[in-house]
């Protein structure tokens, strides 16, 4: 199912419908909670704005990023790993355990790699040789120089973000006790009742999910944590003959943004080093990473700028960068990528901290993942905010 053809359910008795939860936004966080409250029997309204998901949840690399996580968000990642392969099962989600392939180019690199292996355990960090990493890579014997070996991460998820949270509001749509409101502007929200452009919606409990859209709707909580729009560059490329892994491949600008790897001890060493040669990729924030569609095409990515309100002009020396560097790592001309889509990703930001769970009023609580890790912790979160685990931000 493509996000184009996504359902749209009948919204005619939607007016003062009550149910046990109304989720507003129908984004990744959103409908693993919904699927979380259906799983405990629980009757449930959505209410999104658009006609179908086009927000963060469908703009991204489908990678859940389990190990590169750390502490209460490491639990967190590794719990919604489960609700991730459960979904799968049930709304028929492609979601193959194909794990990240962390690519090291020096020693220092590869140092990161060890220092979290001897954390983490051979089992959770299987180390690559240089003619490893380069077979999963699809690299020819005469081009593996500029490597030196890597690392496997078999925890982590792929999902198709094109189909994932499409797939899910159809199957939630499906469920007796379960109607989705597209098309639908939520224009207040208080105890017992979301206010729409359709009229009242009632529940017993209701979840904020929107994304860095809280400031829309609650603009004050939004601003005490900080909250702002990351702008990605994204791009879409012909694969090139040899990679047809599932795998996410990262690089060292990927282990400069997560907790995983920038805790260990040579860290600070790969920040010097990638910002000696590589200066022009911290400026723009770079995450060099790409992961591979079932149909073949790469998802290649992605650089970060940060603002309240985001601009919607791509500079096009940021997305050469970015696919030089992916080139580089396939092993592959530059000037031979073929492009076939760019397009700009957005998420919730916060120097404040990762994830702002908030209580507005009774029964209303907003759960907003303010990083750019919502496809991996949104099942975590939604089991975690019905067991009542999830620590409230303050």
């Amino acid at each position: 199912m493509s996000i184009a053809t996504a359902p749209t359910p009948a919204r005619s008795s939607l007016p003062g419908t009550r149910s046990d939860l109304v989720v507003v936004g129908a984004g990744i966080v959103g409908l693993a909670h919904a699927v979380e409250a259906v799983r405990r029997g629980l009757s449930v309204t959505i209410v999104e704005r658009d006609l179908r998901p086009v927000g963060a949840s469908v703009r991204n690399f489908g990678h859940c990023c389990v190990t590169a996580q750390r502490g209460e968000l490491l639990d967190l990642a590794r719990r919604s790993r489960t609700g991730w392969l459960d979904a799968a099962a049930e709304a028929g989600l492609w979601a193959p355990e194909a794990g990240a392939l962390v690519v090291a180019r020096s020693a220092t690199e590869l140092a990161v790699l060890e220092e979290l292996r001897d954390e983490r355990g051979t089992d959770a960090v299987r180390m690559r040789t240089r003619d490893e990493v380069a077979d999963a890579l699809g690299r020819s014997a005469d081009g593996r120089d500029d490597l030196v070996g890597g690392a496997v991460l078999p925890a982590d998820l792929r999902v198709n973000p094109r189909e994932a949270a499409p797939k899910l509001a159809a199957w939630l749509a499906a469920q007796s006790g379960v109607q989705i409101a597209w098309g639908t502007n939520v224009v207040g929200v208080e105890s017992g009742t979301v206010h729409t452009s359709r009229g009242p919606v009632h529940g017993d409990q209701i979840l904020l999910c929107v994304g860095h859209d809280l400031d829309r709707l609650r603009p004050a909580e939004a601003e005490a944590h900080g909250i702002q729009r990351c702008r990605l560059s994204m791009a879409r490329i012909v694969a090139p003959a040899g990679f047809r892994g599932d795998a996410a491949v990262l690089t060292a600008t990927s282990m400069l943004r997560y907790d995983g790897f920038t805790a260990m001890p040579s860290a600070a060493a790969l920040r010097e080093e990638v910002s000696g040669h590589s200066a022009e990729l911290l400026d723009i924030g770079a995450n060099v990473m790409f992961t591979r569609l079932p149909d073949g095409t790469v998802l290649v990515g992605d650089s970060h700028a940060y603002d309240t309100t985001e601009i919607p002009f791509q500079d096009e020396a940021t997305n050469r960068l970015l696919l030089r560097e992916a080139a580089r790592v396939l092993g592959v001309d530059p000037a031979g990528v073929r492009v076939t889509e760019r397009w700009q990703g957005v998420y919730a930001s916060s120097e404040r901290g990762p994830l702002l769970v908030r209580d507005l009023a009774p029964g209303v609580r907003a759960v907003t993942v303010t990083s750019g890790i919502g496809m991996t912790l949104s099942f975590g979160l939604a089991a975690a905010t019905f067991d009542g685990a999830l620590r409230t931000t303050v």
